[in-house]
């Protein structure tokens, strides 16, 4: 009776071992990309830090990077501040600093919710405005401006309408105890269409004052920028991006569809209700403090991923970095081409325009799946 072979033969060891040295391969090559991507996320954290630095040093009155750097240090961690000329206090540490941070939390904001909603929904081209966002903050501003007797200011106007306005749409989509993608998008649209004919019959009703309000609200700027606004949108813009960054792999997989969700037992439906509230939230946070600032939330997104890759855990933070150094660019150039300050939109769009040209034309980069 012949006795049962134990182990390999040489050919399937020499099968096993190719099996087990590409596995290895395998595992080096994601080692090598998530290094990759750490070491590019690092690097932008870097440029962000000497962008801000530097863009403190830039206007009307020049003042060199070493000053700014020790009236900065100073006054955060402590020391003389009498040492310090009180033009540089006030121009450094009163104006410029926190307009540079204020440009760093609006840019993470808008951003994260851009990555955030084109993989919700899976389409590379929606923003956070898709749903009315900007429709909804403009007329809650209007409201304000050209109502003053009315209960709230502007910036909280703006919040509670935009706020509203996803609200509504959402409302309106849900049918069956489901919100239907693209239901949702053209329930979003009809939304900021409606709204956006009420802003136009309070432009037309209101006085100049209040008509160059609105008007310059809707083009964005940070020109009234201050600590106290800096510490009212920090903590929940930073909170936000952080729940929206912990969401990363749960986004990777609602990218593959609703279905391939289900079956790694992620409940779609309430995974997306989390992630366009808390998207919608921090943008409408931003957008009521500095007016509405397009294209940041669908550039920075395409973007961060031609750099990185499509994985969300790495994109939502490379996008808010990416786009606070894209934002300060645009802040100093608002502020320094001409004497009088260009509303920032203007800007953003002059630059945004043929960037997203360029993606239209490069259809097979805009890929948003991990």
């Amino acid at each position: 009776m012949e006795k049962p072979k134990i182990g390999l033969d040489e050919g399937d060891a020499k099968i096993a071992a190719s099996e087990l040295e590409k596995r290895a391969d395998d595992v080096n090559v994601v080692i090598k990309k998530k290094s990759w991507r750490a070491i590019m996320l690092v690097a932008l954290a870097i440029l962000l830090l000497a962008m801000s630095i530097v863009t403190v040093a830039m206007g009307a009155y020049d003042i060199s990077v070493t000053e700014v750097w020790r009236v900065i240090t100073i006054n955060l961690f402590g020391g003389d501040v009498s040492s310090i000329d009180k033009l540089y206090q006030t121009v450094i540490w009163e104006i410029r600093a926190p307009r540079v941070v204020l440009v760093i939390l609006v840019g993470a904001a808008l951003a994260t919710s851009g990555a955030v909603y084109q993989g919700a929904f899976r389409n590379p081209l929606v923003e956070p405005f898709i749903l009315g966002v900007s429709a909804g903050a403009s007329l809650g501003a209007a409201l304000a401006m050209v109502y003053p007797n009315l209960l709230f200011s502007a910036e909280l106007g703006a919040f509670i309408f935009a706020m509203a306005s996803v609200a509504l749409a959402y409302f309106l989509a849900r049918v069956d105890g489901q919100t239907p993608t693209v239901t949702l998008v053209l329930a979003g649209l009809v939304i900021s269409s409606v709204f956006q004919a009420f802003v136009s019959l309070l432009k037309y009703v209101s006085d100049d004052q209040a008509l160059r309000a609105i008007t310059f609200w809707t083009m964005g700027g940070f020109s009234f920028a201050s600590w106290e606004s800096v510490a009212q949108l920090s903590i929940p813009i930073i909170v936000g991006v952080l729940v929206l960054w912990s969401l990363g792999w749960k986004l990777n997989v609602l990218s593959m569809g609703d279905d391939e969700a289900r079956t790694l037992g992620i409940n779609p439906e309430i995974l997306k209700l989390i992630l366009i509230v808390t998207a919608t939230l921090i943008t409408a946070i931003a957008v009521s403090a500095t007016g509405i600032i397009s294209w940041i939330g669908l550039m920075m997104p395409h973007a961060i991923r031609m750099m990185i890759g499509p994985d969300n855990r790495f994109v939502i933070p490379g996008a808010a970095l990416l786009a606070g150094v894209f934002l300060l660019i645009c802040d100093t150039l608002a502020r320094t081409l001409i004497n009088a300050e260009i509303p920032i939109s203007i800007i953003t769009s002059m630059l945004g325009a043929p960037y997203i040209f360029y993606l239209l034309r490069s259809k097979g980069r805009l890929g948003i799946g991990a």
